[in-house]
């Protein structure tokens, strides 16, 4: 592909937003920085941080969820436990995966409003029959440590 400029990268991401990426870093590679669909450019690198955030926040629910699930519904705690605590393992390894030190101080800045959201589910999924805790009773760090809570 030829060299584009600004004008042209523009219109390039209308029609073919793979190309104007593989452009963009070439132009970025070469430090031609006024060539740059900034514009474009800022929307994309915003939209990859929301679905980064919105990736590990959704791990995260997950563990929580199976956490209370599994510490809290004494009544489906024999048939579910070993699926409680094999979710719990499959949703630490996968968020392990994708966290990095920025998304790992954004969870924890977050985890209150998290954990409101994994208590509306367990206590719909509950028939609200199971009395949670309204705060988060976790750290972080425990949410975390494959090796807490592995009783």
């Amino acid at each position: 592909m030829k060299t584009l400029n600004q004008n042209q990268l523009k219109s390039l991401y209308e029609t073919d937003e793979y190309l104007w990426l593989e452009e963009t870093i070439k132009i970025l590679k070469e430090k031609r920085l006024n060539d740059l669909d900034l514009e474009n450019l800022i929307q994309e690198l915003e939209s990859l941080s929301k679905r980064e955030k919105n990736r590990v926040s959704s791990f995260l629910e997950q563990i929580i969820r199976h956490l209370l699930l599994l510490q809290y519904w004494r009544e489906e705690q024999s048939r579910n436990q070993n699926h409680w605590r094999a979710e719990i393992q499959s949703f630490r390894t996968q968020l392990r995966k994708y966290l990095t030190t920025n998304l790992q101080n954004y969870l924890d800045n977050e985890l209150n409003i998290i954990y409101q959201d994994a208590l509306e589910y367990v206590k719909q999924k509950t028939g609200f029959c199971v009395d949670f805790p309204e705060e988060c009773p976790y750290s972080l760090e425990q949410l975390l440590d494959k090796k807490w809570f592995e009783h």
